[in-house]
């Protein structure tokens, strides 16, 4: 049996605005209805495999959760990394977990964030690469290039293996631009996907022989591990001083077992703008657009629209991004640029490059609709059976207008329901929540007043929820 295991790390900075540090591009829907996530797990679906293994970060973790609830997708857990180590440290916490449960299970190791638009071809190449992990083999999967690309490492073919694959000669950095059209030339050199199958005794073993220092750290963060409703919280004191490493460089360039399954799948890691725009489908005019657009004269553009009609008069070879609070304006062969607006938005201290202005909490939402210089307004949804924290504020006073559903108010030392149409005060210095008791989505109009309006001037009293 085969056990997927998804990564779900990363920031997205490239993608932005759409992707933020807290909402990165594998939550979002960029080619189909369903997430990148989403998509990721359902392309398994004809595999013989296990309930897929998870691992994300703190910060998103109740996003994985809640993704996988709304497709009534099973899982085999959601590891937590306490800080960032790289896909060395995370895949050896996978292997430790399905060792542990009693199975040495081949792991397919995966991105939640990659495109693959061919499934069937995906899953041949998988199931080529079993026999060769059951011999012992740590199998990569390399992508038959297209084009001499040099945004990715490359993967150079050895000598056949029977039946399936090729030993790997040599793992290659990024390449400038004539060298990657040498190798798509000469033939034999694949775009590095960084997806693998092994089995997970394997990869341990020779981790332990080239990496042992991290495999000690990753051993003891397990061991010290707790369970948190679907998640696996590993001990962040001994994570944290595990080294960081790439699987390749901790592993797979050192190893006298790595081999390659060539993949023509028609993948992509949608490293920017561009390649989104790539492997979306286009009009007549060669435009991938989504959302309200219109266009008039335009040709060859990557055109999104989250909240507002977009209108492209005249525009060619350029990526336009519109989000309810920020909006992108690029030429197509400039947008690996975007991280550095990223870099200027962290730099000045904006908040534009870590959320979205509609943010996602466990609960629900809230979306910040009207800002003045002594108010906010926010629009709040609150999902049936759900309850925020109760919280306080020393400069701020807040009246809430339910607008759908029913509130149960928590105000001070009362409590009491608030129905549609109807409202209620909660002055500074109350502690308060409030909460969902229907069956139906709560929606609240909050409304801020007083001298200071930021979300730092919150004290929360209990850990119902998660606060704003």
């Amino acid at each position: 049996m085969i056990l997927p295991v998804i990564m779900c790390g990363g920031s997205g900075s490239r993608l932005w605005p759409l992707s933020r540090t807290a909402y990165p591009k594998q939550f979002l829907s960029l080619v189909s209805e369903q997430t990148m996530l989403q998509d990721t797990v359902h392309r398994l679906d004809t595999l013989a495999k296990q309930d897929p293994l998870f691992i994300c970060n703190e910060e998103h973790r109740f996003i994985v959760a809640e993704q996988l609830r709304r497709c009534d997708m099973p899982h085999s857990g959601i590891i937590l990394e306490p800080v960032g180590r790289n896909t060395a440290p995370a895949i050896a916490l996978a292997a430790l977990k399905a060792l542990q449960d009693g199975d040495d299970p081949l792991l397919l190791v995966l991105a939640a964030d990659h495109v693959i638009q061919d499934a069937q071809r995906f899953v041949d190449a998988v199931e080529l690469a079993v026999p060769l992990a059951e011999q012992g083999k740590l199998v990569t999967f390399g992508i038959v290039p297209t084009e001499p690309h040099t945004g990715y490492g490359y993967i150079l073919q050895g000598e056949p293996l029977p039946n399936a694959g090729f030993e790997v000669a040599k793992f290659i950095e990024k390449p400038d631009l004539s060298t990657a059209e040498h190798y798509l030339q000469v033939g034999g050199y694949l775009w590095n996907s960084g997806m693998f199958l092994f089995q997970s005794s394997r990869y341990l073993e020779e981790l332990r022989r080239f990496r042992p220092d991290i495999l000690t750290a990753c051993e003891t963060a397990l061991t010290q591990s707790r369970l948190d409703l679907d998640f696996i919280r590993v001990d962040a004191g001994a994570f944290t001083h595990c080294p960081e490493e790439s699987i390749d460089y901790a592993v797979m360039e050192k190893t006298q077992s790595a081999a390659v399954i060539p993949m023509d799948a028609g993948w992509s890691d949608v490293g920017s703008w561009s390649s989104l725009w790539e492997v979306n489908h286009k009009d007549q005019d060669g435009n991938a657009l989504r959302g309200d657009v219109l266009t008039e004269q335009t040709s060859n553009s990557y055109i999104y629209s989250e909240d507002r009609l977009v209108a492209a008069v005249g525009i060619e070879n350029a990526v336009i991004v519109e989000t309810k609070d920020a909006v992108l304006v690029a030429s197509k062969d400039k947008v690996q640029q975007v991280k550095q607006i990223v870099e200027q938005l962290k730099t000045t201290n904006r908040c534009e490059h870590l959320h979205h202005r509609e943010v996602f909490r466990p609960w629900g939402s809230h979306d910040e609709i009207a800002e003045g210089e002594r108010y906010l307004v926010k629009k709040v949804m609150v999902k049936p059976g759900q309850r925020t924290a109760t919280q306080m504020h020393y400069h701020r006073a807040e009246h809430w207008i339910v607008v759908s559903g029913t509130a149960k108010v928590y105000n001070g030392d009362e409590s009491y329901l608030v129905s549609e149409n109807e409202s209620t005060y909660i002055p500074i210095g109350a502690p308060h929540a409030f909460e969902n008791p229907g069956k139906v989505p709560l929606e609240i109009i909050e409304v801020r007043s007083g001298s200071y309006l930021a979300e730092d001037d919150i004290i929360r009293l209990d850990s119902h929820g998660v606060g704003y």
